[in-house]
């Protein structure tokens, strides 16, 4: 008889506690690897330096994850389609980065169509707004005549951005943000943009997957290289008209 599955218990008074080896996850469901703990930046940025992320409904306990094979795209492998192209290169919008993260982070946690459900409560929007603070945490805008539309958010550390939420109001708004912060940490020279789990709309903009033994040999050097830390901007051109961009931060 196979031994039973024991998940490994995480104190929430010790954020500086080891997660537990990743080989060591449920296969069923795939990634699940520790619970419990807490949200605080410390044990935050060790999981994701890790490749293990927080993911759970509000009526759960705190479940850290690292699934095997892993989603990532690489900064230059984002898949232009003619009609995102189209989008790309009109006129009426603007992007930005890290000026309306709170705003973004609010739209992310909306009920959607083929998301996660309302699993980004209220105890993982204050953790990631501390991260946002903290200089960890970004957010890219879309908008039109001075609306969000569209955007993402995420944690970089080193060369990586693990990619967490994105939403999208119109047509492509998403997209652009995804394409625009492609190009930017593409300058940057990032390694790689986690997008932690895959799906069939990722892999239509370029997302393969990797087992996750090879996810974390890229992880490991990438993670540890000079960090990009504090509120981000662009330093590539971008379409940012005062027309659709709005002149004040609401960050």
């Amino acid at each position: 008889m196979d031994n039973p599955i024991r998940l490994h218990w995480l104190d929430p008074r010790d954020p500086q506690q080891p997660f537990p080896p990743a080989h060591l996850a449920m296969r069923d469901p795939n990634g699940l690897l520790a619970i419990g703990g807490d949200l605080s930046v410390p044990r935050l940025i060790r999981a994701y330096s890790q490749g293990v992320f927080p993911w759970y409904n509000p009526d759960e306990p705190i479940l850290w994850w690292s699934p095997d094979p892993r989603a990532v795209l690489y900064p230059d492998g984002m898949r232009i389609t003619r009609s995102l192209g189209r989008s790309i290169r009109r006129e009426d919008y603007g992007v930005s980065l890290d000026r309306a993260f709170d705003e973004v982070l609010q739209q992310c946690s909306g009920p959607r169509r083929r998301s996660r459900g309302t699993w980004l409560g209220d105890e993982m929007r204050e953790a990631y707004l501390k991260l946002f603070a903290h200089g960890y945490a970004h957010s890219v805008e879309v908008w039109r005549a001075g609306d969000l539309v569209g955007g993402l958010y995420g944690v970089a550390l080193g060369r990586v951005f693990f990619g967490e939420s994105m939403f999208s109001h119109q047509p492509d708004a998403s997209k652009l943000a995804l394409h625009w912060l492609s190009q930017q940490l593409l300058a940057w020279r990032f390694a790689l943009i986690d997008c932690q789990v895959g799906s069939p709309h990722l892999q239509s903009l370029g997302a393969v997957e990797v087992s996750r033994e090879r996810f974390l040999g890229l992880l490991r050097p990438s993670v540890a290289a000079p960090a990009r830390t504090g509120h981000w901007q662009f330093d590539i051109a971008v379409p940012a008209s005062r027309e659709h961009v709005p002149t004040h931060s609401r960050t």
